[in-house]
C-alpha cells in the first residue's frame, strides 16, 4: 500500500483545484473540527503523550528482536516498513494532503514578486508601526516590552484576532480552540523549533520556554496549519495578519516585530548598508527584544538543530516547498504585495 500511497501522492499536484474543494475545504474541515472538539479540552497534549508511547513501544521492540536481525532481517524490514505505511497514510489522510492546495498566492490574488523598492518601503512603514505600538505600551522607546500574559491566555486571546481577520476573509475562519504547551519543548529548543502542529490529533503544540511577546504570532502560525495551511511561508502570513488583527496591542506589537524581523533579515542579505541604516530608525527597545529573542536561541544551540534542520529541509522539498527551510521567510512576498495598496 506505501508504494500505492506513494504514486497517488505523484498525481495530486496536477488538481490544486479539486484539492481545495473537497479536501481542504470538505472532508479535512470534518475530521479537523472533529479532532478539535474531542481533544481541545483537555489540558495536557494527547499527542504528545501518544508519541512518547510509541516512542517507548519502538525501543522496546528493537530491543527484542535485536538477536533476530540477522536470520530474520527480510520480516524484520517489512514489519518496519508496513508500521510507516500506516503512519504515511494517517498523515496525510488526516492533514498533510493540504500541501497540494491552491496557493494563498492564487486565492488571495497576491502578486508573488517585489523588487528593492517595494522592500524599502515597506520595511520603513512597518518600522514606523512598530516604533508606534512599542511607545504606546511602553511609554519609553528604550524599554523591551515584557509581554503580561500566560501562554493559556495567549491561545485564547488568539481567537479575537482570528475572528477580526474572518471579518475580512471568511476562509480564515477559526473555532474550537486546540493550542497546547508541548511536553518536549526542551527537545523542540534544542531541535531550533517554536512550535509544531500533530497531524494525528490536529492539536497546536507550542514551545513554553520561548521568549514570550513572540508566543502570539507563532501561536497564530500553528493555528493557521490547524486551519489546512500547510506552506510555512502562507501560515507565517497568516499569522501575522491574525496577530496585527488581535485588538491587543501586545500582540498586535507581536505581529509587527515578527513581520519586521523577516525584513531587516533580507536587507541585511541584499544590502548590510541599508540595513543598518534601518536598523538605526527603531527604537532601542525592540532591539531589546531582538536580542532577548536571539539570546534565548543561542544558548541552545548544539549540533542537533542543524541536523533537525536538514532534514526538515529535506522534508519541505519533498512536500511541495521548493525553497525548504527558506520558504518560512518566503512570506514577506505576501507581505509587501498584501500590503503594496493597504495601510498597516
Amino acid at each position: 500500500m506505501l508504494v500505492i500511497q506513494i504514486l497517488i501522492l505523484k498525481i495530486i499536484p496536477f488538481f490544486p483545484e479539486a484539492v481545495e474543494r473537497f479536501y481542504s475545504n470538505g472532508l479535512y474541515l470534518f475530521i479537523s473540527n472533529f479532532l478539535r472538539i474531542i481533544l481541545g479540552w483537555i489540558p495536557v497534549s494527547i499527542g504528545d503523550v501518544l508519541y512518547f508511547i510509541l516512542i517507548l513501544l519502538a525501543i522496546k521492540w528493537f530491543w527484542n528482536n535485536r538477536k533476530k536481525w540477522r536470520t530474520n532481517w527480510k520480516n524484520r524490514l517489512l514489519s518496519i516498513l508496513s508500521v510507516v505505511s500506516v503512519f504515511h497514510f494517517f498523515f496525510y489522510f488526516l492533514w498533510a494532503i493540504n500541501y497540494y492546495r491552491v496557493p494563498l498566492f492564487e486565492k488571495m490574488n497576491i502578486e508573488r514578486d517585489y523588487s528593492d523598492a517595494d522592500l524599502l518601503d515597506f520595511t520603513k512603514k512597518i518600522i514606523a508601526k512598530t516604533n508606534e505600538i512599542q511607545i504606546k505600551i511602553t511609554q519609553n522607546d528604550s524599554l523591551k516590552v515584557v509581554f503580561p500574559y500566560s501562554q493559556e491566555e495567549t491561545f485564547t486571546k488568539n481567537l479575537n484576532g482570528y475572528k477580526n481577520l474572518a471579518a475580512q476573509y471568511p476562509f480564515f475562519s477559526y473555532s474550537n480552540l486546540s493550542v497546547k504547551k508541548s511536553l518536549f519543548s526542551l527537545p523542540l529548543t534544542y531541535m531550533g523549533f517554536s512550535g509544531y502542529l500533530n497531524p494525528f490529533t490536529n492539536e497546536a503544540q507550542l514551545n513554553y520556554l520561548m521568549p514570550m511577546y513572540n508566543l502570539p504570532t507563532t501561536s497564530c502560525h500553528e493555528m493557521a496549519h490547524q486551519m489546512g495551511y500547510a506552506s510555512e511561508s502562507e501560515c507565517n502570513f497568516i499569522g501575522f495578519l491574525a496577530s496585527v488583527n488581535n485588538d491587543d496591542l501586545y500582540f498586535k506589537y507581536s505581529g509587527y516585530s515578527f513581520a519586521l524581523r523577516y525584513c531587516l533579515n533580507n536587507w541585511q542579505i541584499r544590502n548590510e548598508k541599508i540595513y543598518l541604516q534601518l536598523v538605526k530608525t527603531l527604537h532601542p527597545g525592540i532591539l531589546k527584544n531582538y536580542i532577548e529573542s536571539q539570546n534565548f536561541w543561542m544558548q541552545y544551540q548544539t549540533p542537533i538543530e542543524k541536523g533537525f534542520h536538514a532534514f526538515y529541509d529535506q522534508y519541505l522539498k519533498l512536500n511541495q516547498q521548493k525553497e525548504g527551510m527558506d520558504s518560512y521567510s518566503k512570506f514577506v512576498n505576501l507581505t509587501v504585495n498584501y500590503y503594496k495598496n493597504k495601510p498597516l
